[in-house]
């Protein structure tokens, strides 16, 4: 399985040792699970975004009705989804 170094400050450091010891965890695993948690966070954030881009798209016309104000000028700018 691939690795990759990371370098933490020494109170960095001390704070996970601590932490791994408070769980009864390694040091390895519990940054292993600190990254795991970031990118599924990061998938959902994406994939919610990409629902509301395709519900926006799908509903254009609906909200330019319902929020008139918010539209571009009509000088040639796109509705932007």
């Amino acid at each position: 399985m691939p690795a990759l170094n990371v370098e933490f400050s020494d109170r960095e450091l001390e704070d996970l040792r601590q932490i791994a010891k408070e769980r009864g965890t390694s040091m390895k695993a519990l940054v292993r699970e600190a990254a795991a948690a970031d990118i599924a966070r990061h998938r959902a954030l994406q994939e919610g975004a990409e629902a509301f881009r395709r519900f926006f798209a799908t509903h254009a016309d609906e909200f330019a009705a319902a929020f008139p104000d918010d539209e571009p000028s009509a000088k040639g700018e796109g509705r932007v989804a």
